[in-house]
């Protein structure tokens, strides 16, 4: 947990929260974003973040391989999962964080529980995505960067249709964001297999038609960015529009 500077300084104060997964990567990126960027609340309001690292024993891969993915995937002779780690924990990790850690963060800072986001990138965007249409309710707003939506043949769209057929509200602000090199191209060596800027795409444009009561949704296709370098720039903009400051805006 990393408190604002403002926190001690003003004790009737409570704060929104920003959870974001792979903690030992964002942590302490955002922490940097909402320091320097920030300007002591100028260009962003003080937020309170909370980073939800690997769990102990376990490598980054094999934790966030289980809880950040909603199903034992299908598998065949080529493709993008791994022989040593398990899939399929997200339903329980979600749970975990209702029951256990959402409520503790609230009981032992001065938070503020009505304006709760969620920051996750690739398989951490995934996650978000299920918390999402399984239960919204968690956080207000939804940063997902380069969402893994082809998990196991498009799980996620399946989950949303079935989400459809029995809500008619989403309450949550949702921010999408894919670099524009996530998606495969003829004369790339190396690039992606899997069409993240389309699926990104269609997914934005899927949650607008429903016409789902209380959603806002924003898709932002990053120029020049890949699946590694997106996330910085992504997180940025976002905690921007999420928690803007009390400007006027002072870039340096």
């Amino acid at each position: 947990v990393a408190l604002p500077a403002s926190y001690a300084q003003h004790p009737e104060r409570r704060y929104p929260v920003l959870f974001v997964t792979d903690a030992l990567y964002s942590f302490p990126l955002v922490r940097s974003v909402r320091n320097l960027v920030g300007q002591g609340g100028a260009n962003l309001e003080d937020f309170i973040l909370v980073g939800l690292p690997p769990q102990q024993g376990l490598t980054s891969k094999q934790s966030r391989s289980r809880d950040y993915t909603p199903t034992q995937p299908q598998r065949s002779a080529d493709d993008d999962y791994s022989d040593d780690v398990v899939y399929g924990g997200a339903a329980h990790y979600r749970d975990f964080l209702a029951t256990h850690v959402l409520p503790a963060v609230d009981a032992r800072y001065r938070t503020d529980p009505a304006r709760r986001s969620f920051a996750g990138h690739s398989y951490g965007g995934l996650f978000g995505t299920y918390v999402l249409l399984t239960r919204p309710q968690m956080f207000q707003t939804y940063i997902l960067s380069s969402p893994s939506l082809w998990f196991d043949g498009h799980y996620i769209d399946r989950l949303e249709q079935d989400y459809a057929q029995q809500h008619r509200a989403l309450p949550a602000r949702v921010l999408l964001a894919i670099g524009s090199q996530e998606t495969p191209t003829p004369d790339a060596v190396d690039g992606p297999r899997n069409d993240m800027v389309r699926d990104t795409q269609a997914f934005a444009d899927r949650l607008r038609q429903r016409g789902y009561q209380g959603l806002q949704v924003e898709n932002r296709v990053v120029p020049a960015e890949d699946h590694l370098t997106v996330y910085p720039s992504t997180l940025t903009r976002a905690l921007l529009q999420v928690y803007p400051g009390t400007g006027p805006y002072n870039g340096g």
